[in-house]
């Protein structure tokens, strides 16, 4: 049975948890250190930065003042587009730590595949890895031909590919190959940026006593991905949790899976 302590299992043996706290926008110098000490309080363990997104001091104050042992909080941060090559990595890792306040990071992400780049970058984070600097590592927003081209050289293979990910964007080819390559898919904007005014979601809303939210992070739990949903408000981040006491049947599964559109709300991966 799910419930807000679930974990998958990453191919090294590291465990991580299946819900988490994405903090994309949340600004630096207040906002996002209350707003991951109200998810911490509530029940979450993963929180999902990136050194783009400005605010990683802020998080490892809250996990610092959470008073929750730093074991039990897996932290993920990604390398971002400017700062890879192979030294460049290493520069912006270490950065990110010291912005951190860590020994070490849970999880260590390429953020996109930057072409002529993204393989030297995933050998640095390969050799932080090895080091011990980081407990897993992986890659955002990679295709099936990115990871193709990574697998053909890397010597540790991607652990997570963290993607965008929701019932407009299935991405079943890419889902595909990471399950047979024992990669674990992460959603990003899992609920698709608030855009949750579909007919089929109101129907299934009312029918499980739900909001569209919860269905939708009920959908990628059943699904097998790790979900990040991002919010600033204690009340959303409470709500988006309340989701291991109902499950959605096979067949209401099926109907969410034929909202498809193949609809990206962020980049394309092939055109950064």
């Amino acid at each position: 049975m799910l419930t807000i302590d679930s974990t998958v299992e990453l191919a090294n043996g590291v465990r991580m948890p299946r819900l988490g706290l994405g903090v994309w926008r949340l600004r630096p110098g207040g906002e996002a250190e209350r707003t991951v000490l109200a998810a911490l309080r509530l029940g979450y363990r993963l929180i999902d930065t990136a050194s783009m997104y400005g605010n990683e001091t802020d998080i490892g104050r809250a996990v610092r003042a959470s008073g929750i042992p730093r074991e039990q909080i897996f932290v993920t941060t990604k390398v971002w587009n400017d700062e890879q090559g192979y030294d460049n990595t290493k520069r912006a890792f270490h950065a990110s730590l010291g912005r951190l306040g860590m020994d070490r990071v849970d999880l260590y992400l390429v953020h996109w595949p930057v072409r002529g780049k993204y393989k030297e970058t995933y050998r640095a984070i390969e050799d932080l890895y090895e080091e011990g600097l980081v407990r897993a590592i992986g890659v955002s927003n990679f295709k099936v031909h990115h990871l193709q081209d990574l697998m053909a050289s890397c010597r540790v293979k991607p652990m997570v590919n963290q993607i965008e990910l929701h019932p407009l964007l299935t991405q079943r080819e890419t889902v595909d190959f990471c399950r047979r390559e024992g990669i674990v898919v992460e959603s990003w904007s899992p609920i698709m940026q608030g855009r949750l005014d579909l007919p089929l979601l109101r129907e299934l809303a009312e029918k499980y006593g739900k909001t569209p939210a919860q269905i939708v992070i009920r959908w990628h739990l059943q699904h097998g991905y790790v979900v990040i949903p991002k919010s600033s408000r204690e009340e959303r981040i409470a709500e988006n949790s309340r989701v291991f006491d109902f499950e959605l049947s096979g067949e209401d599964m099926r109907r969410i899976d034929g909202l498809n559109r193949n609809l990206r709300f962020g980049m394309d991966p092939d055109v950064v």
